[in-house]
């Protein structure tokens, strides 16, 4: 029995048993406005049960048991044969078939509209949990890499695409549905894989290679293969490495250690060896490693993004919904100035980074299957706007989980609250995939070689000039300083910074209410903005801005 002082009063419920689609107003929105109405009620429909999967309390029990109890590493058996298997919770291996089943993996490829629906179910994956969205996205990401080879995407597309979800290891043509993960960084290059020295030797007869070397970060390493950079004769190559070989056996692949990181507890990152009689077999031609595993790499930068966006949404909804219950100094939080001023700020700050996403997923559906002109332009405009949105939305990501946590005062810093959980996922997009200086250099390299990324951009931000004279006079600056090159490296992150605020600005003053979008350009563009969050111009009409983004709890 509870002593007579413990009465619980003035505590916000848990933020549960709602559907975290429909509260998403920007999301729904962006699904409606990116898909064909033919395909958008079929996405509706998808996206509701998710979001409502996605809201529920055991789904997030899911998410809290698979980070409390993370994955273990088993080198060898009880009879001392070297196994190298990953034992995870089965709270993480309910959440990962969850998202197979639901399409989050290879299916969006080809499929009408398929990159804007996944974008979507993705995001609502990624608030449950962030961790297991690591061999989603490695899956979903290893197409594009693999359709280098006509004959290996045929055997294995259709294993990526599939919605059943096998965790057992065998041969992987003998499942019904596969996982790829990737290995590319090495100890000495990091994001420098040129410098790579993981060595591929051409077998006689069978058309594969052998591999000598290791993976300082191996992603995904139950997965049934692996995309891995190595040195073959040819130069820096891209090879499938299987973990099961067609006979049953076992593929010399030694998990050395699990990676004991900040976040991202859930997932397991390794170190792996490859001993000189590890199997692989090539993907594309040799020297052309790079080329052919880089649109992996821009595939999973966008889920950097969209990942991000999630975590900014999960930690807004929150902080929003914790001020709609707690009262404090007369009255109810949302309903005090200042806080729905900081609350305004990151709502702002979330909804510019899921228009900015989904903007990019609408453009890869655009690239895979629209006509021929506006393929070509849609593929510019990824070129350059991947890697801004890369390096923007996942650098403002930590400060916007950080306030959004700090709303809830000392409730926001105690684990049960999920802030903690949010917080420490936080930078890990900015470094993934790499971080923000390699991010900004991608950028200088598209504006040096390929123009038509530049004018893809310019295009884009384009169609909203003469709407707002902040944003106008934003593009008007940003083209003069791409037109001084003198020290363009130097200066490249204040360059791309400006390249993404114009961007977010430009969608969303042709999409957003026009509260939400006086306000972006208010504060981002007009420079009527202080340091942190909360300092965004009084006259705006901001108490519409935290009402849209209200969960609907």
């Amino acid at each position: 029995m509870a002593p007579r002082t413990h009465t619980v009063t003035n505590q916000a419920p848990p933020l549960m048993g709602y559907d975290v689609y429909a509260s998403d107003r920007a999301l729904v929105e962006a699904v409606g406005r990116h898909l064909p109405p033919e395909v958008a009620a079929e996405a509706g429909e998808e996206l509701t049960a998710l979001g409502v999967s996605a809201g529920s309390a055991q789904a997030l029990e899911w998410g809290r048991l698979a980070n409390e109890n993370p994955p273990r590493l088993r080198t060898h058996d009880r009879y001392g044969r070297r196994i190298d298997e990953v034992e995870f919770h089965p709270s993480w291996h309910r959440l990962l078939g969850r998202g197979v089943a639901a399409g989050l993996s290879g299916g969006a490829w080809g499929r009408p509209g398929g990159h804007v629906r996944r974008a979507a179910a993705f995001m609502l994956a990624s608030q449950v949990e962030a961790g297991h969205g690591c061999p989603l996205s490695m899956t979903h990401a290893a197409v594009p890499a693999l359709r280098a080879d006509p004959e290996l995407a045929a055997e294995w597309e259709p294993l990526l695409a599939s919605r059943v979800y096998e965790q057992q290891l065998r041969p992987p043509l003998e499942k019904s549905g596969v996982l790829l993960g990737m290995g590319m960084t090495e100890k000495q290059g990091g994001s420098d894989v040129r410098a790579n020295t993981t060595r591929a030797e051409p077998l006689a007869g069978d058309g594969g290679y052998v591999l000598t070397g290791h993976k300082w970060f191996c992603s995904a390493p139950m997965s049934d293969g692996f995309l891995v950079l190595a040195q073959a004769p040819g130069g820096l190559s891209c090879f499938l490495v299987p973990r099961v070989l067609p006979d049953g056996t076992r593929n010399p692949f030694a998990i050395q250690r699990l990676k004991d990181k900040l976040g991202n507890r859930s997932n397991a990152s390794a170190e792996v060896e490859f001993d000189g009689s590890t199997w692989a077999r090539p993907v594309g031609e040799e020297g052309r490693g790079l080329r052919t595993i880089i649109g992996m790499v821009a595939a999973t930068r966008l889920d950097c993004v969209l990942g991000s966006a999630a975590l900014m949404r999960q930690a807004v909804a929150q902080a929003v919904h914790h001020a709609s219950y707690r009262a404090a100094f007369g009255g109810l939080l949302v309903d005090k100035p200042l806080m729905r001023n900081v609350l305004a700020d990151l709502a702002l700050e979330s909804e510019a980074a899921t228009v900015l996403g989904m903007r990019l997923a609408a453009a890869y559906d655009a690239a895979d299957s629209g006509a021929e002109d506006e393929q070509a332009q849609e593929r510019a405009l990824l070129r350059i706007a991947v890697p801004v949105a890369k390096y923007w939305v996942t650098k403002r990501c930590t400060p916007v989980v950080a306030e959004a946590l700090e709303c809830l005062g000392g409730n926001g810093y105690v684990e049960e609250s999920v802030l903690p959980r949010l917080l420490r996922e936080s930078p890990l997009n900015s470094v993934w995939e790499g971080a923000g200086n390699v991010q900004a250099l991608d950028v200088l390299r598209a504006l040096q070689r390929e123009p038509g990324a530049l004018n893809a951009f310019l295009v884009e931000v384009g169609r909203a000039r003469g709407a707002d004279h902040r944003l106008d006079r934003a593009i008007r600056d940003l083209l003069a300083e791409l037109a001084d090159l003198d020290g363009i490296e130097a200066r490249a992150r204040r360059l791309v910074e400006r390249m993404a605020r114009v961007l977010q600005g430009a969608l969303l003053v042709r999409w957003a209410p026009a509260e939400v979008a006086d306000a972006f350009c208010a504060s981002r563009l007009g420079g009527d903005w202080g340091a942190s969050f909360g300092t965004l111009p009084h006259t705006l009409d901001l108490g519409a801005v935290v009402e849209r983004a209200r969960p609907l709890a």
